[in-house]
């Protein structure tokens, strides 16, 4: 059945392409939200950027047809840009009628009794908002294209062996997964295999064998070694050069950022793989200038990425490095805001993106395309700690992304369950 739905101003700054994503109905925008998208286009960052693009996209479905009737979309879809004069509105009581976001409420209400045949939703990304258009009488909905299943596969699959089968493991450096009477079917790129008592694998799908992966205590990367299983499946998919996309998710205190941090050292310190180390973050919300604080471009992104010079301290101390010293000294590591790497192409860089779970799905798509040739990038964050208002664990980039590369031999995905920062911080992070 076709329906009405109604799309408030922050569905299209999260995502500019949202107008395609409801097949063959009715999309509705109402004039106070090309009034609030005004408000936005001169932003800085991916906010700003958001706004333009879909007054872009706008302005070109304006060009084929009266979008104030209506103009087909290539999906079927038809988009209409819908003006009443305010006589033509019933204003609810106790509503502040100088709020655009009542004007949308009102707007969406004429819409549903205007075209009543067809059932009406307004799509918003405010919870409250939400709320306030059920007790007004219309229904309301979260926008839902790019919301992903939480219980995406954990990067992790337990197959127990029989001890001949072990002794065969141990033999060799590797294996056809029917050797061990696996099902490779039921296998995707690059997930990791627990075979029991400390004996791990990682499928390869391209060539449909599992390389069996030894564990060294002695083993360390730029002086840290893994504590869990986890972290040793970690490290294995970050020190590969042939997985160019590696999604760390685990709760804080589980080692991502540091781990990413001591395989991108490596990687550009040690083995020269890469010209550089890129480490960066988005600023809460996505889009506000850092131009408010005081000092110079680095004293003002300082205390955003104050988490990672800890880390960086930690692991040159341990070397006998100081950090900030020697990064001053040499052009092997730039943190950077992440709205400064829109627009550029970066080849030949280890990038990390951390707290990714602030991020839109637009703005991981914007990231991602940003990527040059013989780059590797890795995403880091916890999506159950969002700052970002309009997103939650199901709908933001970094769980999207996840979700999406699944199923690519590109990419390797984790999820980290053991804090080892201490036994204080993993227990406040599950009772808190």
């Amino acid at each position: 059945m076709v329906k009405n739905y109604i799309l408030d101003t922050n569905v299209l700054l999260h995502d500019p392409d949202s107008i395609n994503a409801f097949q063959d109905n009715r999309i509705y925008i109402p004039l106070p939200v090309l009034e609030e998208l005004d408000n936005f286009k001169r932003k800085p960052g991916q906010l700003g950027a958001n706004c333009r693009e879909i007054i872009r996209k706008l302005d070109y479905l304006r060009g084929k047809g009266d979008i104030l009737n209506g103009v087909r979309l290539e999906n079927g879809g038809l988009l209409i840009l819908k003006i009443y004069r305010n006589a033509d509105l019933d204003e609810i009581p106790f509503l502040e009628s100088n709020l655009k976001d009542n004007w949308i409420l009102f707007y969406s209400l004429k819409i549903q009794q205007e075209f009543s045949e067809y059932p009406s939703v307004l799509v918003t990304k405010d919870i409250n908002f939400r709320v306030k258009a059920e007790a007004a009488g219309i229904k309301s909905e979260d926008y839902l294209t790019d919301k992903t299943n939480l219980d995406i596969y954990t990067g992790v699959v337990d197959f127990k062996l029989k001890k001949e089968q072990l002794n065969f493991l141990s033999s060799r450096k590797r294996i056809s997964p029917k050797d061990i009477g696996i099902d490779e079917t039921l296998l995707k790129p690059n997930i990791y295999l627990d075979f029991g008592k400390q004996n791990y694998g990682r499928y390869c799908d391209e060539v449909n064998e599992i390389k069996i992966l030894e564990k060294s205590e002695e083993e360390k990367v730029f002086g840290i070694s893994a504590r869990n299983r986890e972290q040793f499946f970690s490290l294995d998919a970050l020190m590969d050069d042939n997985i160019p996309l590696v999604t760390l998710v685990g709760q804080a205190g589980t080692g991502k950022t540091l781990m990413a941090l001591a395989a991108g050292l490596k990687k550009v310190m040690e083995d020269k793989k890469y010209v550089k180390l890129t480490v960066s973050k988005p600023i809460i919300p996505m889009g506000r200038d850092i131009g408010f604080l005081p000092g110079t471009a680095e004293e003002k992104i300082r205390p955003w990425v104050q988490p990672i010079f800890d880390n960086l301290e930690f692991l040159l101390g341990s070397k006998g490095i100081k950090a900030e010293e020697y990064l001053n000294k040499r052009n092997i590591m730039e943190i950077e805001v992440l709205s400064f790497i829109r627009g550029r192409s970066i080849p030949n860089h280890f990038i990390i993106i951390d707290e990714a779970q602030n991020l839109t799905p637009h703005e991981v798509k914007t990231i991602i395309t940003r990527v040059g040739d013989k780059t590797k990038i890795v995403f880091t964050g916890d999506p159950y700690q969002i700052d970002n208002p309009y997103l939650d664990e199901t709908s933001n980039g970094l769980m999207y992304l996840a979700s999406k590369f699944y199923d690519e031999r590109l990419a390797a995905h984790i999820m980290l369950v053991e804090g080892e920062r201490s036994e204080l911080a993993s227990r406040g992070a599950e009772i808190l």
